[in-house]
């Protein structure tokens, strides 16, 4: 018999924006789901959010065009991101990271609720244990 796969659910909140996500059973978002909590200070990149975390990680899988809801891990500034539209090197109606990122999960419901943030303000993820 098999066993069940865990669903790991998040909740992130930040300014007057709470958000349900789902991550997915990468070997990148298996590590940030064991280092959560996690609090940072937003970036925002058109309507992309990003913000430095304490989880080191290679490449894998890098998608250089994202869905909306996505939630991204990006190497090279060792961030997490949250897509909710296009960013300022998107062409057309695509959603375009600065550079390949690793698909780590999804935000439940409309992730344009991100679009009332603003660069500073603080945000955390953290496990959502209510089952």
């Amino acid at each position: 018999m098999s066993e069940a796969k865990e669903i790991k659910k998040i909740i992130i909140t930040t300014g007057n924006v709470r958000a349900n996500g789902e991550l997915n059973d990468s070997d990148t978002a298996s590590r940030i789901w064991e280092g959560l909590p996690i609090t940072g200070s937003c970036n925002t990149w058109g309507d992309e959010i990003y913000f430095s975390i304490p989880v080191k990680h290679k490449e894998e899988n890098g998608k250089g065009v994202v869905e909306i809801g996505d939630l991204g891990y990006w190497p090279p500034g060792a961030a997490f991101c949250i897509f909710f539209g296009p960013t300022p090197v998107s062409k057309g109606n695509e959603i375009r990271p600065a550079s390949p990122v690793n698909i780590i999960g999804r935000i439940k419901g409309d992730a344009k609720v991100f679009k009332s943030v603003s660069d500073g303000e603080e945000i955390r993820i953290e496990k959502d244990e209510i089952r």
